[in-house]
């Protein structure tokens, strides 16, 4: 099996407060960031009250991707796509702008409608967590987008005036002024947008999300798939629709032109929360631009699992061998199956994303190697996982290495994962070391052995005349080993 070759795609994103240039490595259905630059330009800082584009926002904004044609230059990207979204949509001299961008840059613009923002952005959703379903809300600086998501994909959307800059009033910031339009601009299409899940797209409501990490001593800063009840999330926009501009500047990591549209993001959520219904909120690190390279992979590549891809690729850059992680899925899922589920129709996946980061940390020195595995698969950019997934994963990545079991933050697996959940996590790594021990990390040589799980043990066979090859004294160590994560007597036999 054949690991598909990278290639380079990039977005530039002319939003409404922020002008953004990112760089993708895609490895099939894996999407990497390798490159992200973004300017604060404010180009809609003015829309609200002149319906004009900001001068300064203009000179920024141009300045911006004049620097961003010189680094597409260098690194020649398969592909780019260049769109801009409800600034230059709503502006009067919106076109006009379009038209200097296309003569002073050599950049042809996409402007994309209001539905078409929206789309992309359900659609982003979707990349980073396949089985979302709900309601989408992309917040730019001057527009909401809201988007149904379902099992059958996303819906048809709607674009709302709910962005800082068009919610602003000449006196800045007044919390009950932007309550009451929040609300009237929302309370036409609440009926139709009412749902459970809110899957919140935009930096704005990543930087809340942060807040509420710090505010709850949540152990994992991890943004994408954070999930915040809604009772929660209303106390905490509450708190920052409260707080002075100085006293959100002060917030560690907090910039000065974000504590500046903080607010409204907060008012606006608080509405969203109160009149569609919602009960918990989950924030999503993917939107619009990866909503667009995503629609533009072929179909097969995106009905494949995100997290198996994206820990395939992870494990292929490191690794031996390229079926390597297949090899051990299929050595090892037959056995697992019939476990007592942990995770529900979720446990087969995440026993096959494991088997392929069995090569993560192979050029890493021994002595270091579980921990530092550890860490990168905990906080890896992999998307289609939960926090709770990624604890598993980091654990059992862990166990493949150690010999010892005293990963790092040991307090945010005990937040995260039940005791039985972290013993299966051991039990999987366990499981995975012996099957590289036992091959040497050749999948010709562990398609010659099976295991089997019973109630009672766990069965590791030989075809004949490879029992001297495959069954020695390091082989029945880590047979023990990973029997006794899983409460069972090992059994070794020559078949």
């Amino acid at each position: 099996m054949v690991f598909p070759a990278p290639r380079d795609a990039a977005v530039i994103d002319i939003g409404s407060n922020s002008v953004r240039l990112v760089v993708y490595r895609l490895e099939g259905r894996a999407i990497w960031t390798v490159f992200n630059e973004k300017v604060l330009a404010g180009l809609g800082r003015d829309l609200g009250a002149s319906g004009r584009l900001s001068p300064d926002g203009v000179i920024q904004t141009l300045q911006a991707l004049k620097r961003f044609r010189a680094v597409l230059e260098a690194v020649n990207p398969a592909e780019t796509f260049v769109v801009a979204t409800a600034a230059a949509r709503e502006a009067k001299d919106g076109r006009d702008f379009i038209n200097r961008v296309r003569d002073e840059t050599g950049f042809t613009v996409r402007v994309l409608s209001g539905e078409e923002e929206a789309h992309y952005a359900a659609v982003g959703v979707l990349a980073g967590a396949p089985d979302a379903e709900g309601v989408v809300g992309d917040l730019g600086g001057a527009s909401l987008e809201l988007v149904h998501l379902s099992a059958t994909g996303a819906g048809k959307g709607v674009t709302l005036p709910l962005g800082p800059f068009s919610l602003a009033g000449p006196g800045g910031f007044d919390g009950e002024r932007v309550r009451r339009l929040a609300r009237e601009r929302i309370a036409p299409v609440a009926a139709a947008f009412r749902a459970d899940t809110f899957h919140a797209v935009g930096g704005a409501w990543r930087n809340l999300a942060l807040l509420h990490m710090r505010l709850s001593g949540y152990p994992l800063h991890v943004v994408h798939q954070y999930q915040i009840g809604a009772g929660e999330a209303l106390e905490a926009a509450r708190l920052v629709a409260h707080q002075s501009k100085s006293s959100l500047e002060r917030i560690e990591g907090m910039s000065k032109k974000r504590s500046e549209t903080l607010p409204y993001a907060a008012v606006v959520l608080e509405s969203l929360i109160e009149q569609l219904h919602l009960k918990r909120i989950e924030i999503s690190a993917f939107g619009v631009r990866e909503g667009l390279l995503f629609e533009a992979m072929p179909p097969r590549v995106r009905s494949l699992d995100p997290l198996i891809e994206g820990c395939w690729a992870l494990g292929h850059r490191q690794g031996v061998a390229d079926d390597l992680g297949p090899a051990l899925d299929a050595w090892i899922t037959p056995a697992f199956r019939d476990l007592p589920p942990l995770f529900g129709e979720r446990d087969g996946v995440l026993v096959s994303a494991a088997c392929r980061l069995a090569d993560v940390g192979a050029r890493l020195h021994p002595d270091h190697r579980a921990d530092l595995v550890y860490e990168q698969v905990l906080r890896a950019p992999i998307s289609g996982q939960s926090h709770a997934e990624r604890c598993f994963l980091a654990v059992a990545a862990h166990a493949r290495h150690a010999t010892s079991f005293n990963p790092p933050e040991a307090a945010t697996l005990e937040r995260l994962l039940s005791p039985t959940q972290l013993r299966r996590a051991r039990a999987l790594g366990a499981t995975i070391r012996l099957a590289c021990d036992l091959s040497g990390r050749s999948p010709s040589l562990l398609a010659r052995s099976r295991l089997t799980l019973d109630k009672a043990h766990l069965t590791l066979a030989a075809e004949p005349g490879f029992a001297d090859l495959l069954l020695g004294e390091q082989t029945s160590k880590r047979a023990t080993t990973a029997a006794q994560h899983l409460g069972l007597k090992p059994r070794i036999i020559a078949e």
